[in-house]
């Protein structure tokens, strides 16, 4: 936590102190939250506080769950619509949800509350930058559920309680927008997606047709032919849908290459039609097994002679390597054979916006169907996952998709909502320039690592070569490992290294990365950079307190 000489808290205040929440620290916290966002802070504060009037002292108001009574909810008397004025004088201790809009009376509860969450999200936005705050403040389950109480009673709680959930929800969370945070593909925190998100969530819609969402429908629409066009079809042509994650992408596309080839399968059934066989990397996401297992196809399928070749799933970055397979090649093999090619790029779909690096994905332009995940590298907010199919999709085929008659995947009417809205927020603030600036310094960073520690003391690689994406993956070898020999005993007490240092890591919180096994190999760590906050600075960190937190060892 910073202290009050670091200038984080607004006039000195201390984290909780009345002060801390008055209305004029929360208008002090939307000028820093200016240097974040932009326009976006200035929008915000206008929403806070309107453009007229000033809030009143900060020694005018209490914090909410002050003690003293106070009247419980003064209606506002203005004829604007929403109110403009400064907030009401709430007392939240004497307020439940019942009391907030569409409660008669109920607007300046409502203001005043819903302002009242947005200080405590700005707080935990601008702390998520700032390096001497923690990643995590760790604690296990028990101490969390016995320090509060997370029971759900019959009686509501009251307002006062539930932003003191807030605040608590906040300070145990993962910081995944700090700049030491490297533990998962997708990390970091968008100013521009976090308020779309905000926004989607306040339409509270659906996308069934374009009757009940005319804007989101078309966004996505336009969103959708942006990134096929990315992928390399002509005029953005085909059809795509999003999903709620790479794996339900992989799933349907295994679902029309079924269906594509046999399309009977719907109405008789796996036993109607031969059986059939897909073909993928060992080192590919395991959804593509999981998504066998649940077409009925089976996973377990050494010898698959006179089987039926129906799809090849290539990988355009693995999760744990980064690796990318020669799609040019496969290309080849399913256009000879005539065999439906996906290409799951969830998770190395996104240097498709990168000039430098885009040719690794070369040959994904002849896919069938391709996955794309915005929220690793884009820095859209999870999750946010798009199925792009190169041809025209019919309806009965998107049918077959979702195991449904009711889908209709045309300009008007779409199925699935997931972050339409935040990514055509996102390709329009940024453009396709934008993005590749942002995905290009994560690769540089990654190659500063990888440059930084091949031949440094301590370090061995997991693989050779320069890495392909941001994965890099090594081992930390301690001191009292460095002389012995590569066998066994050597090997048993390497296996046991990582895990330690990530748990000193989550102890102390000041920074995190994944490790693990592969193969023959025990576990190793899998740095991954897709943080756009992230610096050199941060990677020396990294680098400094890996050996730190395990010398001992």
């Amino acid at each position: 936590m910073a202290s009050p000489s670091s200038g984080f808290w607004p006039f000195g205040a201390e984290e909780g102190s009345a002060a801390a929440e008055s209305p004029g620290t929360a208008r002090a916290w939307c000028q820093v939250a200016q240097k974040f966002t932009g326009g976006i802070g200035n929008k915000l504060c206008a929403l806070l506080y309107g453009d007229a009037e000033k809030p009143a002292d900060p020694g005018a108001r209490a914090a909410p769950g002050a003690a003293e009574p106070r009247p419980s909810c003064p209606a506002c008397t203005c004829d604007k619509k929403p109110c403009g004025c400064r907030r009401a004088d709430v007392n939240y201790a004497f307020l439940h949800s019942t009391d907030l809009l569409p409660a008669c009376n109920g607007e300046a509860a409502t203001l005043s509350f819903l302002q009242d969450v947005v200080d405590i999200l700005l707080q935990y936005v601008v702390k998520s930058f700032d390096r001497s705050t923690k990643v995590i403040d760790f604690h296990y389950p028990n101490e969390l559920l016995q320090e509060y109480n997370w029971e759900l009673a019959e009686q509501p709680q009251t307002l006062e309680e539930i932003l003191l959930n807030c605040r608590t929800t906040l300070k145990y969370a993962i910081k995944t927008g700090h700049p030491r945070y490297f533990n998962q593909l997708s990390t970091g925190l968008d100013m521009v997606g976090l308020a779309a998100d905000w926004l989607t969530s306040a339409a509270n819609t659906n996308m069934f047709t374009y009757e009940i969402a005319p804007v989101f429908v078309l966004l996505e629409y336009v969103t959708l032919r942006k990134m096929r066009e990315m992928v390399g079809w002509p005029g953005g042509c085909g059809d795509g849908i999003f999903s709620p994650g790479g794996a339900i992408s992989n799933m349907y596309a295994m679902l029309i290459a079924r269906f594509k080839m046999f399309p009977e399968v719907k109405e008789k059934g796996m036993a109607a039609i031969p059986r059939l066989v897909a073909f993928t990397s060992e080192h590919s996401h395991f959804s593509v097994k999981k998504g066998a297992a649940a077409l009925g196809i089976g996973t377990d399928i050494k010898m698959p002679n006179g089987f039926v070749p129906f799809l090849v799933s290539a990988t355009a970055g693995t999760t744990v390597y980064g690796a990318f397979d020669p799609l040019i090649a496969i290309a080849d093999i399913c256009k000879k054979y005539k065999i439906w090619m996906h290409v799951d790029g969830a998770w190395g779909g996104g240097l498709l916006m990168s000039r430098k690096h885009k040719w690794k994905l070369n040959g994904v332009e002849r896919a069938n169907s391709v996955t794309w995940n915005p929220h690793k590298m884009m820095g859209v907010p999870l999750q946010c996952s798009a199925l792009l199919v190169r041809e025209e999709v019919s309806p009965k085929i998107l049918a077959a998709l979702v195991l449904s008659d009711i889908l209709l995947l045309t300009v008007l009417d779409v199925f699935f909502i997931c972050v339409t809205v935040t990514l055509f927020f996102l390709f329009s603030l940024k453009g396709t320039t934008g993005f590749e600036a942002q995905i290009d310094k994560c690769l540089e960073l990654a190659e500063y690592l990888y440059n930084k520690i091949k031949n440094r003391e301590g370090y061995e690689m997991v693989f050779d070569g320069k890495p392909q994406h941001t994965n890099v993956c090594f081992w930390y070898i301690p001191p009292s490992l460095r002389s012995m020999e590569d066998n066994e005993e050597r090997m048993s007490r390497l296996m046991k290294v990582a895990p330690v240092i990530k748990a000193r890591m989550m102890e102390y919180g000041t920074t995190m990365v994944s490790y693990q096994p592969l193969g023959d190999k025990v576990n190793f760590f899998r740095m991954v950079i897709s943080n756009p906050a992230a610096t050199h600075q941060d990677i020396d960190f990294l680098i400094d307190e890996i050996e730190r937190l395990g010398q001992d060892l």
